[in-house]
């Protein structure tokens, strides 16, 4: 049952999330069911971990539950200023055109949500690369890598400038494109679901979705200390361009490492991580 279950949780979990979302864009309350899912997803990803853990040793306290809350707080809420300013202020809807214009609003919504993946995607994955590729990026998104083990609370640990590098070259995209604004909610909860699903610590099997989807499997190799591990899977929700510009991997026939992290160690309090990129430590 443990095996069988281990195949279920991805996509019951994303599945699940999506649904919810959606349910509430029918019923008027698009922004508010997004963050009760949110909540939801993390408090079923808790227990999870606990019942089904992938590595025991990450349940282990490694003292960062302060300042990952901290980082967390101050991304969501820089995030989630940016969806009020878009969703409640109707700034979607003004820029989006009301009829033909680049966006295809004839489509099923599905489809115009898978598109807006897509084309989101593409920046998220290259803005990632760059940030391990580029000395000067690396040091602010070190402070993610940083972490010692994997789990549903430190998924929104990440220096607040790798964090709007990031949101630069993702919904302004589909705003300029003029697609409205179910789908860069769609879009948004697609990229928080799979963020928290993809730092879980559960025994998952995702089997072919490995070949689409950002997955649990495929990140933890992205968190080895190996550079030619590590340094791959940059897919922030698909694998697309892993696939297609020669960084995907996933192998298949060993289990990720536990031992992750960087190589110079990074200061313990929020500040600290805060300032180190703008000093002269070694990261």
């Amino acid at each position: 049952m443990r095996r069988l279950m281990s195949y279920v949780w991805w996509p019951l979990l994303f599945g699940g999330s999506m649904s919810l979302v959606y349910a509430g864009m029918l019923s008027g309350h698009d922004v508010l069911a997004f963050n009760l899912t949110y909540l939801t997803l993390a408090l079923s990803i808790a227990a999870l971990e606990r019942l089904m853990p992938h590595e025991k040793a990450w349940l282990a306290n490694d003292g960062q539950m302060g300042p990952d809350l901290a980082h967390t707080l101050l991304n969501k809420g820089l995030a989630q200023v940016i969806v009020v300013v878009i969703i409640f202020m109707g700034i979607a809807d003004w820029i989006a055109p009301t009829g033909g214009g680049f966006w295809p609003f004839t489509w099923p919504l599905a489809a115009q949500a898978a598109l807006g993946l897509v084309i989101v995607e593409f920046g998220l994955y290259w803005k990632h690369r760059m940030a391990h590729e580029w000395p000067w990026l690396w040091r602010f998104h070190a402070v993610h890598h940083s972490v010692t083990r994997l789990w549903f609370f430190n998924t929104g640990r990440f220096h607040f400038v790798d964090t709007m590098t990031g949101l630069m070259v993702g919904v302004p995209v589909l705003l300029l494109l003029g697609a409205p604004r179910d789908v860069l909610l769609l879009v948004s909860a697609a990229t928080a679901v799979i963020g928290m699903l993809t730092h879980c610590n559960i025994e998952m099997r995702c089997g072919p979705l490995d070949y689409i989807f950002n997955t649990p499997t495929l990140h933890r190799w992205h968190h080895s200390k190996v550079l030619a591990e590590g340094n791959r899977n940059y897919g922030e929700n698909l694998v697309l361009f892993d696939l297609i510009f020669g960084s995907y991997f996933n192998a298949v026939d060993r289990r990720p490492p536990s031992d992750i992290g960087i190589q110079h160690e990074m200061p313990a309090t929020f500040v600290g991580q805060l300032k180190a990129p703008f000093t002269r430590q070694p990261l």
